[in-house]
């Protein structure tokens, strides 16, 4: 345990330390959460009352989103391990006396909260500030807001450890990425908010992994949700993915061959 507590130290401390590109990320996340805000407050001044969520739901949904863009987006990836799988330097993590899975999990998990901390509390704070009905609201159910967000991440980083599983049978990880960022970006609501989809498709997502990553979180702050049980599916599939992964890692180091010499 002290070994992976060093690991995550190291991994954020690295991350954190970038922060001219957090200052870039803030602005940059600031400026796209105006757009979107505007881009919807086009539709509530049309038919505010046929609209699943109220316009100040939407901002905080928006809001939250940007703050945590980097603990809940599937595009968001360590490069490093990409790179070491093709060139075959994993090898030389197999030399060392720990699990690779659980090493590049904890990494991951660093890398994303270190991110997170550096441009979350000066969009909250400016959103905050702003003229109703564009502010940010602070949430009537903090706590399980804190608990489905901590889930959502750690659901999240399991789903993208299939896709570094992956690369060790495909051997190149360009296809899956552009897969996982189309695809997963839409139906966690990363684009759209999931209520405002047809109801067939919203059904259909529940069903699947993504419908519990960042889509539970922001709509609990935003008070689309207040019920403890959506813990329950959260954590039906982070342990499901978690199971998968582990089996999947194993099977690829048993089939991994280096060639060289």
């Amino acid at each position: 345990m002290k070994t992976y507590s060093a690991i995550f130290r190291i991994q954020f401390q690295s991350a954190i330390q970038y922060r001219t590109t957090a200052l870039a990320g803030i602005l940059t996340q600031f400026a796209w959460g105006l757009l979107l805000i505007k881009m919807f407050e086009s539709f509530y001044q049309t038919n505010a009352q046929s609209q699943p969520m109220t316009f100040e739901q939407v901002c905080a949904y928006i809001w939250i989103q940007q703050a945590g863009l980097n603990l809940f987006a599937l595009w968001i990836y360590d490069r490093t391990i990409f790179e070491e799988i093709i060139s075959g330097n994993v090898a030389y993590q197999l030399t060392r006396p720990l699990g690779l899975y659980p090493h590049w999990f904890i990494s991951n998990l660093a890398m994303r909260i270190a991110r997170t901390l550096l441009r979350c509390l000066p969009m909250i704070i400016v959103a905050s500030f702003l003229p109703e009905p564009y502010k940010l609201l602070p949430p009537n159910h903090l706590l399980l807001f804190i608990v489905t967000m901590i889930l959502s991440t750690l659901l999240i980083i399991a789903f993208l450890m299939l896709v570094y599983i992956s690369v060790f049978y495909f051997l190149t990880d360009v296809g899956i990425r552009v897969i996982v960022a189309t695809i997963g970006e839409f139906l966690t609501g990363a684009i759209i908010p999931l209520p405002f989809l047809p109801q067939p498709l919203q059904t259909f997502i529940h069903w699947t992994p993504f419908a519990y990553m960042q889509n539970i979180p922001l709509r609990v702050y935003s008070l689309d949700i207040s019920s403890w049980n959506i813990i329950i599916p959260q954590a039906f599939w982070l342990i499901l993915l978690l199971v998968v992964g582990w089996w999947l890692m194993q099977h690829a180091l048993s089939k991994f061959v280096i060639q060289g010499g």
